[in-house]
């Protein structure tokens, strides 16, 4: 066989990928433009990870070359990486966009939710603190990056799900999607959250974050940090994650695959510090993103799915 015959699928392959692509963006596009059409006082609910990071390019693909006509919203837990709220930060300044912080350290002094202790995580807690936020800032719908395969009960939602006054989902009462068709109008008292990353998986975002040079977080490359070994992850030592006596302190290569509370947010060991290089090393992984990296959903005594129930994202 030639070189040349052996080098046409490759070249084959990334125009498919690029067609996918291209149709997975103009799905998502058209649900963001549904949401700004019919919903009141939209947002964007942006952690600073790499899923609302891609979620914000496709709201400004959407509505260019006008400005973004939402908010950002993020929960903050206290807990959070520093270079997470650094490129927050940066992010909306860069864009000129307004940002609302929910805050769970406020939450907590208003009685609001309960304080889970010192380096407990309090990932839990920001479904009331979202809720608060929701109702003080009158937002009609929440546009997030969850996806379908991070969890079952995610598979589950609609792109555009109603939330009740609580905030909490029932799949047993859910509207139909057929034929892309979306109903964007609610009740009183109830609001929309919004995925249009559903039918994307962890890859899927990879792949676009290198084919349209989406800025990330420095902390989803492998850097070197002290990390300790503990309910079968590594943990990055912080104020909140304090060593044990019987835990022993690396300084190691690692990276993460998400960003959430640091006291239940496991580094992955790796060399990958490129976005070529990512995306080699999650093609030969077989281990789920939140399965090897979310402590509070390996040993939560909570479901995903009674979590949603409860406000939660």
């Amino acid at each position: 066989m030639s070189v040349l015959a052996e080098r046409e699928p490759v070249a084959n392959w990334e125009a498919e990928e690029d067609d996918y692509l291209d149709l997975l963006e103009s799905h998502a596009v058209f649900v963001i433009r549904e949401v700004a059409a019919e919903c009141s006082r939209p947002a964007v609910l942006f952690s600073g990870g790499k899923d609302s990071a891609v979620v914000l390019r496709l709201v400004e693909k959407a509505f260019r070359p006008d400005p973004i006509p939402f908010p950002l919203v993020h929960i903050d837990t206290g807990h959070n990486f520093p270079e997470t709220i650094s490129f927050r930060d940066d992010t909306a300044r860069r864009l000129d966009l307004s940002l609302v912080v929910g805050s769970v350290e406020e939450a907590i002094a208003r009685h609001l939710v309960e304080d889970p202790g010192p380096g407990r995580s309090r990932n839990q807690q920001q479904s009331k603190t979202l809720l608060d936020t929701i109702s003080r800032h009158s937002l009609g719908a929440c546009i997030g990056g969850a996806r379908r395969d991070e969890d079952k009960a995610r598979a589950k939602e609609r792109l555009m799900s109603v939330r009740g006054g609580d905030g909490g989902w029932d799949p047993a009462h859910q509207r139909p999607e057929l034929w892309q068709l979306y109903i964007g109008r609610v009740a009183p008292g109830e609001h929309l959250r919004v995925f249009p990353l559903s039918d994307w998986t962890e890859m899927d975002v990879w792949r676009y974050i290198r084919r349209e040079g989406v800025a990330l977080p420095s902390i989803y490359f492998a850097h070197r940090r002290p990390v300790v070994r503990r309910n079968g992850m590594w943990l990055a030592v912080s104020s909140w994650v304090v060593p044990e006596p019987d835990e022993e302190v690396r300084e190691l290569s690692v990276r993460f695959r998400t960003v959430g509370d640091a006291t239940t947010t496991g580094a992955v060991l790796s060399t990958a510090a490129t976005i070529d290089e990512v995306i080699a090393e999650l093609a030969a992984s077989r281990v789920s993103e939140r399965g090897e990296t979310r402590g509070d959903d390996q040993f939560s005594e909570a479901s995903m799915e009674d979590r949603k129930r409860e406000g939660y994202f």
